[in-house]
């Protein structure tokens, strides 16, 4: 089947697909930063639809769910929320004109709320996000206009590489 007609199905009301695919990451070795090995994309599966799709590409960086460490006993880095985590720092990091922050922050939500994450965690995630979210924001904006990448076309070989040693390579990157 297409992308396009995979799309059309996917996109119906009644058969909806919020998640396509199966995100495919490997940590780094320092556990920070994580790299998705295969594509994945998510569509906006609600009635209104106005979040439209976001496609994560082979590559990218990210570092899931930025939770500080204190509360990693109640909302570990890994979880079901870790997809739409994904999913929220590619477009916290790309900040497409599709996107502002609040609609990145509202497809973390949806995300979650389409993967059964428990509404006192959602409700926790999203709030912190909103309250504390644009730290992050500006440092991603500040990060990228600085030159950092976040795109990799070379994946490691060698389970013991951090990101901190990789990003030095300016080949790896797209």
């Amino acid at each position: 089947m297409s992308k396009q007609a995979f799309m059309r199905e996917a996109l119906k009301p009644n058969g909806r697909k919020d998640f396509v695919g199966v995100p495919q990451i490997s940590p780094f070795a320092d556990w920070d930063y994580y790299y998705m090995r295969a594509p994945f994309s998510w569509y906006d599966g609600s009635e209104t639809r106005t979040l439209g799709v976001v496609e994560i590409t082979t590559g990218f960086v990210c570092d899931l769910a930025s939770i500080p460490r204190l509360f990693w006993t109640l909302l570990p880095k890994t979880a079901p929320y870790t997809t739409p985590a994904i999913v929220h720092d590619y477009l916290y990091w790309f900040q497409p004109p599709s996107h502002d922050r609040q609609r990145a922050d509202m497809v973390l939500n949806l995300g979650m709320r389409e993967l059964k994450v428990p509404g006192w965690k959602r409700w926790v995630i999203y709030r912190s996000v909103r309250l504390a979210g644009g730290w992050s924001w500006n440092k991603n904006k500040q990060a990228r206009e600085a030159g950092e990448r976040r795109i990799l076309k070379k994946l490691p070989t060698d389970i013991k590489t951090t990101w901190t040693e990789w990003k030095r390579d300016p080949s790896v990157f797209m």
